[in-house]
């Protein structure tokens, strides 16, 4: 129930005061509500953005003193599609994916096709988060490995940490190591500079495709693989 004193203290007449208001014109009404939509449009594209950036994989800091340069969203996203169609190209074989100083591509690998067998080979021992699928690998002792791993992957991506002869050779011993006996599907993320050596070592040609980093790289790095991709991957460069 309202007291008089709070009946004197109301404003006379609400009606009287909504007849003293301006009133907009039906023009600036229409511009009113077309500010409104776009300014609701916006919002929601900043939303959706937003939901892309949560879904990108958040790793470990790169350390540089270990030569880690972790690959962009489109990059890694890229690579594991390659995988999973490689994988379901054979589904009366499983596959086991050997992902060698490259944690980016084994994270959205496992992210993305949660059931495909994988092990990441990693000197960065942080990497141990991910329980029995990472496996210490140093490139100077190439072959000390799980033996169960041995003539185990029939796909094999490696991204050596330098690009000097010695690094790639001895990578080259660790995929001898680890492909399956008919021979595994191979990529190698490395320099340009190593076109040459990584033709003769271990039979890989450039694609069109080019990886790209979070960080951008001052030298160019490309992609080879053992096997020609055709469409995907912008298929063999050819000369």
């Amino acid at each position: 129930m309202s007291t008089d004193v709070e009946q004197q203290q109301r404003p006379e007449s609400a009606g009287d005061e909504d007849d003293d208001r301006p009133a907009l014109s039906a023009r600036a009404l229409e511009a009113l509500r077309e500010f409104l939509s776009e300014q609701s449009a916006a919002q929601s594209f900043a939303g959706g953005e937003a939901e892309e950036e949560e879904e990108e994989v958040r790793l470990v800091a790169e350390d540089w003193r270990l030569s880690q340069f972790w690959y962009d969203r489109i990059t890694a996203e890229t690579l594991a599609e390659e995988i999973r169609r490689i994988c379901d190209s054979d589904p009366s074989s499983p596959s086991s994916v050997a992902c060698i100083a490259c944690p980016t591509l084994y994270v959205y690998l496992k992210k993305l096709n949660p059931d495909i067998s994988a092990n990441l080979l990693e000197y960065d021992k942080r990497f141990e988060q991910y329980g029995d699928d990472f496996v210490y690998y140093d490139y100077n002792q190439p072959e000390e490995l799980p033996a169960v791993l041995k003539h185990a992957c029939n796909i094999i991506v490696v991204d050596p940490p330098y690009l000097s002869k010695e690094c790639l050779e001895k990578v080259a011993q660790t995929v001898s190591f680890l492909a399956r006996p008919q021979g595994p599907f191979l990529l190698l993320l490395t320099g340009e500079v190593q076109k040459d050596r990584a033709l003769e070592l271990l039979n890989v040609k450039p694609c069109s495709f080019r990886p790209q980093h979070a960080n951008k790289l001052g030298n160019e790095f490309r992609l080879f693989t053992n096997y020609d991709p055709a469409e995907r991957l912008g298929g063999w460069e050819r000369n």
